[in-house]
């Protein structure tokens, strides 16, 4: 196998064991804590593969002088505005074109909610979400589908990969990709991992399971 053979099975395996899983196992606290551990564990066997940096005809090759704080700051603040962008249409907008109409969801009617599946399960379903699919989406799209077909097919693809929620899904897309492209990966998982958390804690916390 050549090196960019390598290359890619590292960047695309993390996410392709996620959707396997998610297509063959049901929708339960169980299944998704399975789904977050075998990524996990691919994000780490892929580690070393995933951590030499590579540069391609579809990234500005422009040296970034911001210091390293600076990066991090602005990958959360992205981070924090895909947030709102993802639950303004349903929260405070009531509808908008691309988002599903807003539907309450009770925590005795989710799968993922302490009181139906404990709260060791509910703590895996955060933080898979927060940190193992918000890696491996990133290693996906934002930088082998980007090198492969380039930036706005991610965008389009990203979008679709959210269903009914499209439309904050292709902004989503947009804007951790530009995080990708300005700062590098690392940014943009963070930036997705604040996204993610941000709304794991709205959803444990505030009782809006209709986003999980």
């Amino acid at each position: 196998m050549t090196d960019g053979a390598k290359r890619s099975v590292a960047l695309v395996a993390p996410y392709a064991a996620w959707m396997a899983l998610m297509v063959t196992l049901p929708a339960t606290a169980w299944a998704y804590a399975v789904r977050g551990a075998v990524t996990a564990a691919l994000l780490i066997a892929f580690l070393p593969t995933n951590r030499e940096p590579r540069t391609t005809s579809h990234e500005p090759r422009t040296t970034n002088h911001e210091p390293r704080t600076t990066n991090h700051a602005l990958s959360v603040l992205a981070g924090l505005l895909v947030f709102v962008v993802w639950i303004a249409p349903e929260l405070w907008l009531g509808s908008f074109p691309g988002v599903p109409a807003a539907a309450p969801l009770s925590a005795a009617d989710s799968p993922y909610s302490p009181e139906v599946c404990g709260w060791a399960l509910t703590l895996a379903k955060l933080a898979a979400s927060a940190f193992v699919i918000s890696a491996a989406e990133e290693l996906f799209f934002r930088r082998w589908l980007v090198d492969f077909a380039g930036f706005w097919w991610m965008v389009a693809l990203f979008a679709v990969e959210h269903g009914d929620r499209w439309a904050v899904g292709a902004v989503a897309g947009v804007v951790y990709g530009l995080v990708a492209r300005r700062f590098g990966l690392f940014a943009a998982i963070v930036a997705h991992a604040v996204t993610n958390l941000a709304l794991g804690l709205l959803v444990v916390f505030a009782d809006h399971w209709e986003f999980w």
